[in-house]
């Protein structure tokens, strides 16, 4: 059986995007949706990753037809791997994922603290989703460096394997050094999945490398297929096990009619099941839902109820 063929048969875990962004952030509301969805059966939950950028962006966003980026300057937008620590104290199950974090943006060093914290209070529950980012001025707005990213990424995600795995980790990269020192504690998982994002060929060859899983978001079948076969040609290529990655993709739950229906999940439970179906044909087998409803957080969270009790049980295997 090809590893393309395996991944077809997997069954469908089903993830949702948190509500840490926009004009309705708060404690409770967190709380409530991510008790909600845990207790309604979802399997993980899922947050994106921006700081701060400039109300002018000349950077092209990859994922509108467009290449613009809608969330103005000042929307409200929770840190992610902040909130992902918020969200592990009030939850027991859920696997806590980015989609994805942009590694350029942040010191390693810092950062695997910061994963290998989220891990341990988890109790192993992180996905460490990773990408190199696309918005050339939010980096500069953070001063980080934006030349060379994609190495830079590769090289942090080098150290963090060291630092996760080795009793006295040290690293001599080309843009990264350290001494040996101490880490710890160490995540629980290991190793931490990795899961990797992106859409370009660079993207496909760092998962190869480096991921249990490939993060697609917002991308058509056709661009989806494709870049899964890469990865796995890519994986091969490695030494690594085809077999053992994961496909995953992020979509929108569109209610409303109003998001691109290649992007999405919508219509009757009949039309639902037969798109989760034919995402799956394709390998995918880790959906994550990125609810668009009206009446803010409580409408997201009813559209991702309804779906969980009228659509995930109709999903064999």
């Amino acid at each position: 059986m090809s590893a393309a063929a395996a991944q077809q048969q997997g069954s469908m875990a089903f993830g949702v995007h948190l509500p840490h962004l926009g004009r309705q952030v708060s404690r409770d509301s967190l709380i409530t949706f991510a008790q909600a969805v845990e207790h309604a059966g979802y399997t993980s939950a899922w947050v994106s990753d921006h700081v701060a950028w400039p109300a002018k962006i000349e950077s092209k966003y990859p994922y509108s037809p467009d290449g613009s980026f809608a969330p103005p300057p000042d929307m409200g937008w929770l840190d992610p791997i902040g909130t992902q620590l918020f969200v592990a104290g009030v939850t027991q199950k859920l696997k806590l994922g980015f989609t994805v974090l942009i590694l350029p943006y942040r010191q390693p060093i810092p950062t695997a603290k910061q994963l290998a914290t989220l891990d341990v209070l988890s109790n192993g529950r992180l996905i460490l989703g990773c990408g190199v980012g696309w918005m050339a001025e939010e980096a500069a707005i953070l001063g980080m460096p934006w030349d060379h990213r994609g190495e830079r990424t590769n090289e942090q995600l080098d150290l963090f394997a060291r630092l996760f795995s080795e009793p006295n980790p040290s690293f001599d990269g080309k843009y990264y050094q350290i001494p040996e020192i101490g880490f710890e504690p160490k995540p629980v998982q290991k190793p931490v999945p990795v899961w990797v994002g992106g859409n370009t060929d660079a993207a496909y060859r760092r998962a190869g490398r480096y991921g249990h899983g490939f993060h697609a978001a917002f991308e058509p079948a056709a661009h989806v297929a494709h870049g899964w076969q890469q990865v796995l040609e890519h994986t091969k290529r490695a030494g690594r096990d085809p077999s053992a990655m994961t496909l995953s993709l992020r979509v929108y739950l569109d209610t409303q009619g109003t998001m691109e229906p290649a992007k999405s999940i919508y219509g009757s439970r009949q039309d639902m099941l037969d798109q989760v179906a034919a995402w799956r044909s394709l390998g995918v087998t880790h959906l994550i839902l990125d609810p668009v409803a009206r009446g803010g957080v409580t409408g997201r969270l009813e559209a991702l109820l309804t779906f969980a009790r009228d659509v995930m049980p109709g999903v064999s295997g």
